[in-house]
C-alpha cells in the first residue's frame, strides 16, 4: 500500500492545480489521472477548439487583406495540416504539465481511480493488478464528458459530439449543429469560417442563453452575416438517413416542421458530470442528479473528501475548476479558502468574441437593483478601427445610487482579453468613479470600457451625447 498526504483523482485543470498548490504547501501528492494530463480542456476542448479557431481567423483576416493593402493569392485550407499543428500545440502543453509534476515533486500513477473508503483508492493500471493508494485527504476532479440528448436516430456514426469533431480528418461540407450555447456556436465559427455549410439549431428562444439578450441578438445576427443559419425557440424531433450518405435532420420551429440535410450532426448541448465508476455510493459520497455535493471549501459530507471542477456542476469553466481545485487543496490542508462565484468571467470564442462577468441587466433588475447602464461602440474606438474590427460594444451595467459595477458584457475584437480588468474591478467592489479616474492608455481597446464607464453617467467623450430628458 502506498501512502500519501493527499490523493487527486482526475488531472485535468482543477486536479493539477490542485495537486500543485498541495505540494507547494508542504503535501506528499498523488495524482492519478487514467488518460492525458490536462483532461477535457487541453485535450479536447479550450486549448484545440482555440487552435482551429485561429485557424479559421487567419481565413477570414487574408480574404480582406485588400482593405489593408495587402494582395495575396488564392487561400486554400490545408486541414490536415491544421490539425496537425492543433496536436502539436496539445502535446507541448501535456509535456509542460509532466514537467510541472515532476518539478513540484507529485507523483502520477496512470489508471482508473475507484474509492475503496473515504481514506482509500484502488487504482487499476491495466496490468491486470490493483494499486491501493492510502492518504488522509482526497480530491475527487473527474471532470465531465459530452451530454447527449435522445433523439431517434442520434446513434449513427454521422452524429458526433465536440471530442469527436477534434479527430476529424476532412473540413465536412454541411454540419447541423444541436445547441446554441458557448460549444455550439464556437464550432459554428469554427467550421463555417473553413468553409462548411453551418446551421446552429437552440431549443431556447436565444443563443448563449445564460448571457445578456443584447449581446445575444448581436451574435446571432454576426453569425448570420457569416451564412450560418440559426434557429431559436427549434427542437430535433428526428436525424435520419439519406441516399448518398447525408442526415436529414427534423427540426420542429414555431412556424411548424422542416428538414435540413447536412453531412455531419454535432451534438453540443452541453456537458455531465463524469462520476460514472468512481465509487462514490460506496465510499458515502453525496451526490445530487449526477453532480458531487460539495460546501463553499469544495468539501463533500464525508470528512476530507473534496471535489472540484465540472464534476460538482455550476459554473463549467476551466478557470473555475482550477480556482476550486487551489481552494480545495487549500482547505485540505488546513487553511481557510472560499470562491467568489460573483466575478467569474465568461468567455465565447466566437468571431467577433462575447466575455462577460457579473449580472446582466435583466438579472441585475431581477434582484432589485437601481441600475443605470453604460454602452460604447467599437466603431468609435481608435484601435478597434486600425484593426479592422469595429463591430461590437462593451455594456457596462451599475448600481444606480452607489455606481458599484455590478456586471460587465462585452462583444467585439479581444473581448476574452479586456474582461479582465472588468473581473478585477468588481472582485474589488469597484465603482464608476474609480474607472474614470484610471487612466487608459490611447489607443487601445481598453478605452472601450473607461468610455462605457462614462456613458453610465450620460459623459461619454467619442459618441453623441443622450438627448436629456
Amino acid at each position: 500500500m502506498t501512502q500519501s498526504d493527499l490523493i487527486v483523482i482526475g488531472g485535468g485543470t482543477g486536479g493539477y492545480m490542485a495537486a500543485i498548490r498541495a505540494s507547494q504547501l508542504g503535501a506528499k501528492v498523488i495524482l492519478v489521472e487514467k488518460e492525458v494530463l490536462g483532461g477535457t480542456c487541453l485535450n479536447w476542448g479550450c486549448i484545440p477548439t482555440k487552435a482551429l479557431l485561429r485557424g479559421a481567423e487567419l481565413v477570414s483576416l487574408v480574404a480582406k487583406s485588400q482593405e489593408y493593402g495587402v494582395n495575396v493569392g488564392e487561400v486554400t485550407v490545408d486541414f490536415t495540416r491544421m490539425m496537425a499543428r492543433k496536436q502539436q500545440i496539445v502535446q507541448t502543453h501535456v509535456t509542460g504539465l509532466q514537467g510541472l509534476m515532476r518539478s513540484n515533486g507529485v507523483e502520477v500513477i496512470k489508471g482508473v481511480a475507484t474509492l475503496a473508503s473515504p481514506a482509500q483508492i484502488q487504482v487499476d493500471t491495466g496490468t491486470g493488478e490493483k494499486q491501493t493508494l492510502e492518504a488522509s485527504r482526497i480530491i475527487l476532479a473527474p471532470g465531465s464528458v459530452a451530454a447527449t440528448i435522445p433523439i431517434p436516430g442520434s446513434d449513427s456514426s454521422a452524429v458526433i459530439t465536440s471530442k469527436e469533431a477534434l479527430q476529424l480528418t476532412e473540413i465536412p461540407q454541411s454540419m447541423v449543429i444541436i445547441g446554441g450555447g458557448a460549444i455550439g456556436v464556437e464550432f459554428s465559427t469554427i467550421f463555417a469560417g473553413l468553409g462548411a455549410t453551418v446551421t446552429v439549431v437552440e431549443m431556447l428562444p436565444q443563443i448563449i442563453p445564460t448571457e445578456d439578450h443584447e449581446l445575444a441578438l448581436f451574435l446571432q445576427d454576426s453569425l448570420q452575416k457569416k451564412g450560418i443559419e440559426v434557429l431559436t425557440g427549434t427542437t430535433v424531433s428526428a436525424i435520419e438517413d439519406e441516399a448518398g450518405g447525408e442526415k436529414s435532420v427534423t427540426v420542429k420551429t414555431g412556424e411548424g416542421e422542416r428538414k435540413i440535410k447536412a453531412q455531419m450532426v454535432l451534438m453540443a448541448v452541453g456537458r455531465r458530470p463524469n462520476t460514472e465508476g468512481l465509487g462514490l455510493e460506496g465510499a458515502g459520497v453525496g451526490t445530487e442528479r449526477g453532480r458531487i455535493v460539495v460546501n463553499e471549501k469544495m468539501e463533500t459530507g464525508v470528512p476530507g473528501v473534496y471535489a472540484v471542477g465540472d464534476a460538482i456542476g455550476g459554473i463549467l469553466l476551466a478557470h473555475v475548476a482550477g480556482a476550486e481545485g487551489e481552494v480545495a487543496a487549500e482547505n485540505a490542508l488546513g487553511k481557510a479558502s472560499q470562491i467568489d462565484y460573483r466575478v467569474v468571467p465568461r468567455c465565447i470564442y466566437t468571431m467577433p468574441e462575447i466575455a462577460a462577468v457579473g449580472m446582466t441587466e435583466n438579472q441585475a433588475r431581477e434582484e432589485g437593483f437601481d441600475i443605470a447602464v453604460g454602452k460604447f461602440p467599437f466603431m468609435a474606438n481608435g484601435k478597434a478601427t486600425v484593426l479592422g474590427e469595429r463591430d461590437g460594444m462593451v455594456k457596462m451595467v451599475a448600481d444606480a445610487g452607489s455606481g458599484e459595477v455590478l456586471g460587465v458584457h462585452i462583444v467585439g475584437p479581444h473581448a476574452t482579453d479586456l474582461i479582465g480588468e472588468a473581473a478585477l474591478c468588481m472582485k474589488m467592489e469597484g465603482t464608476i468613479e474609480e474607472i474614470l479616474s484610471t487612466i487608459h492608455a490611447h489607443p487601445t481597446l481598453t478605452e472601450a470600457i473607461r468610455e462605457a464607464a462614462l456613458d453610465v453617467q450620460g459623459l461619454a467623450f467619442h459618441i453623441p451625447p443622450r438627448k436629456r430628458r
